[in-house]
């Protein structure tokens, strides 16, 4: 791939995931079919956090939680992600504690607890990387709805399109909606607080 061509593909792959990302959007708030009720969001799983403690399902109970679906070679949409809800806890200040903040590999190939763990290093240390084996993965994302797909590169290595949205579940595991991290922190963390 020459140096020209690959902010191309770069580029491509940002405005693909934008694309999905408001396509995910408005099929989770049922605005494609004409329903009311949002899509079922959600359901049995069990993954690894960057510790290799387990995670499922029954993880989210007691508190609201945000997920994001992403991968750690991710060139733009996950690190900016990542950090928009690292600023969003940071503003929670103590209630940060009471929330569940996870990003889910959508990459199992690449990203093992180690590879997890040395990723969100660089992020607020409530966001737990959960990881698993393909099919644990493939179980996950189906169950979420989220679109992933391997995209392969002309030098060989891959990236990954995948749905940029940041979901919310309330204390119940149930989802809530997509979570609006685009504004200040401090109006995302009060809203958030709604669900503690």
């Amino acid at each position: 791939m020459t140096t020209r061509t690959r902010p191309l593909v770069i580029v491509a792959a940002f405005a693909a995931s934008l694309a999905i990302g408001l396509l995910a959007t408005l099929w989770l708030v049922g605005g494609l079919n004409g329903a009311t009720a949002p899509a079922a969001i959600g359901g049995p799983f069990q993954l690894s956090d960057q510790t290799g403690k387990a995670v499922t399902e029954k993880s989210l109970q007691g508190r609201p939680t945000l997920i994001f679906f992403g991968f750690t070679h991710c060139p733009d949409v996950c690190p900016t992600s990542l950090f928009e809800m690292s600023e969003v806890l940071r503003a929670m200040g103590p209630d940060a504690d009471k929330v569940n903040a996870y990003f889910v590999s959508v990459d199992p190939e690449r990203d093992t607890p180690t590879a997890m763990k040395d990723y969100l290093s660089s992020f607020d240390p409530h966001l737990k990387g959960l990881t698993g084996n393909p099919e644990a993965i493939a179980k996950t994302i189906s169950a979420y709805r989220v679109y992933a797909k391997k995209v392969p590169l002309k030098d060989g290595d891959y990236t990954m399109d995948h749905t940029a949205l940041i979901y919310l579940m309330d204390r119940n595991g149930r989802f809530v909606s997509p979570f609006n991290i685009k504004r200040k922190p401090e109006e995302a963390a009060a809203d958030l607080k709604r669900y503690l």
